[in-house]
């Protein structure tokens, strides 16, 4: 394969800091369904091992534990939680305006369950469903809140489907 040719890359994981491993655990996994695929566990700043050592490459020297559980959407995404005992444990004002990631998105054809299941669970929904094609085609989103300020948005069909056929013509 030549070096230069582009091709699409796959989606691995996403890293999320949570206030608190054991409860974003049992969110996640009741909630979004998601499975747990490595229990919450504690991660030691050492230099012995190549987790030790890659820990204090990602996040310097100023941390001496983390919390750590890794767990997976139904299509194979990784959601990797982090929770350090020492950080803020308020999710940062939603400013998309800025610089950076400010959500993430999940897909189900039943948001309207899975938001109650949400806000049953602490979290909020952040504006009304939304039709992209009212009375033409069935593809909604809304933007919630988990239980712990982390802000994502809900599709009801795929990001392909929804775009394809041009969700901002007139």
């Amino acid at each position: 394969m030549n070096r230069n040719e582009t091709y699409p890359k796959s989606f691995s994981h996403i890293g999320i800091t949570v206030p608190n491993i054991k409860e974003a655990v049992k969110f996640y996994a009741e909630v979004m369904g998601w499975y747990v695929i490595m229990e919450p566990s504690v991660v030691k700043k050492e230099k012995e091992t190549a987790i030790g050592q890659m820990c204090i490459d990602v996040f310097g020297e100023d941390w001496e534990e983390f919390e750590i559980a890794h767990m997976s959407t139904s299509d194979g995404i990784g959601i990797e939680l982090f929770s350090f005992p020492h950080g803020v444990k308020e999710a940062p004002e939603f400013n998309p305006f800025n610089t950076g990631l400010f959500h993430f998105c999940i897909q189900d054809p039943e948001i309207e369950k899975l938001i109650e299941k949400i806000v049953a669970a602490g979290g909020k929904q952040r504006m009304p469903i939304r039709e992209y094609y009212p009375n033409e085609k069935p593809y909604k989103m809304c933007y919630v809140e988990d239980p712990f300020g982390i802000v994502f948005e809900i599709y009801t069909h795929s990001y392909e489907l929804t775009y394809s056929s041009g969700a901002y013509a007139n």
